[in-house]
């Protein structure tokens, strides 16, 4: 017999422009520069709201909440990640844990770390030791390491209520 459980992947990038807020994790973080995109750009949140959303085999962030779509200029990303658990919550799955990684040559992601982990968990009702984010640079190399961008991956593991 199957296990009911299911892994989904996650990755995406924004550009990163001077004068924008900088929102990750779903907290606001002091910077120059900001991730930009059609809403906050909150890299962090969609590659998550994708590893859940491909775990539950439910397309992706861009199919449930389109670019193109005006409802969704400048939305903050948590209302997207709480709908997204709303689906899967509605398709009868339960969130097991959440594994990402942000790739960021600055800032240093590492003192926002936990404050990102308690909005995470509380936006989808899950205990935040089920939720685990990590930092890494890019070693100079690439969009990220020329601090033109930002990156992120993520890995979701549900299973079947």
């Amino acid at each position: 017999m199957k296990p009911n459980i299911r892994i989904g992947y996650g990755y995406d990038v924004h550009a990163l422009a001077e004068g924008v807020d900088f929102w990750i994790g779903g907290i606001k973080v002091p910077h120059t520069h900001g991730a930009f995109g059609h809403s906050d750009a909150d890299v962090l949140i969609h590659v998550i709201c994708d590893a859940l959303l491909g775990a539950a085999n439910m397309r992706d962030i861009g199919f449930h909440f389109s670019d193109k779509d005006p409802q969704y200029k400048g939305i903050d990303s948590k209302i997207l990640l709480r709908k997204v658990v709303d689906l899967l919550n509605d398709a009868g799955y339960g969130i097991v844990n959440i594994d990402a990684t942000v790739c960021l040559q600055l800032p240093k992601l590492s003192p926002h770390i936990e404050a990102m982990k308690k909005t995470l968990a509380q936006t989808m009702d899950i205990p935040v030791e089920d939720v685990s984010v990590k930092a890494t640079t890019t070693e100079k190399l690439g969009f990220v390491g020329k601090e033109e961008g930002v990156a992120a991956h993520a890995v979701a593991l549900i299973y079947k209520k």
